[in-house]
């Protein structure tokens, strides 16, 4: 039955945030996916996706970009079409930064952050970025394509204390377990 598996082929990435009290800065999360060669996973990454970058084939794309929180329901949204990547990329990792412009901010001070990643109506994960309370920009998703070419999910939030643009260089090193 095994070759009846399509692994994951489509999921959407969903951040929410409040927007910041009357007279503060307003805050601006940002996410950002970036896709790995199979011949170097781990190294820079092919291309990355984000607010004012889309991706090359139409796989990777921005639905809703918000600068400061008030969207209706999830402020940010981002589709990954896996399933129609080019078979020479072998992983994708999605996350979220802090824009910084009006000064260093953390998820600590980000009113009610939230996170959803789901393939259809199964949701896959949720997080409130609890667990990087210090960081300013997350991985929040890993996907890797297996030999038989199908994407598996990897979950995992791992916390990076970097800009944005910093952030698309560290995002794709390899995690400690």
């Amino acid at each position: 039955m095994s070759g009846l598996n399509k692994g994951i082929r489509k999921v959407e990435l969903a951040v929410k945030w409040d927007p910041s009290p009357a007279g503060q800065p307003p805050t601006d999360l940002d996410i950002v996916a970036a896709t790995y060669r199979a011949e170097d996973p781990y190294g820079d990454p092919a291309y990355a996706v984000h607010f004012d970058k889309r991706s090359p084939d139409g796989t990777i794309y921005l639905n809703r970009d918000s600068v400061d929180g008030k969207g209706f329901g999830w402020d940010e949204v981002m589709t990954l079409e896996l399933h129609r990547l080019d078979s020479g990329y072998a992983r994708v990792v999605a996350g979220v930064v802090i824009q910084q412009r009006s000064g260093r901010k953390t998820f600590v001070g980000v009113l009610n952050p939230g996170l959803r990643l789901r393939e259809g109506y199964t949701v896959l994960a949720e997080d409130d970025f609890g667990g990087v309370p210090g960081a300013t920009a997350a991985t929040v998703a890993e996907f890797v394509r297996d030999a038989s070419g199908e994407w598996a999910y990897l979950p995992g939030i791992h916390g990076y204390d970097t800009d944005p643009s910093g952030f698309v260089r560290v995002m794709g090193s390899p995690q400690d377990a």
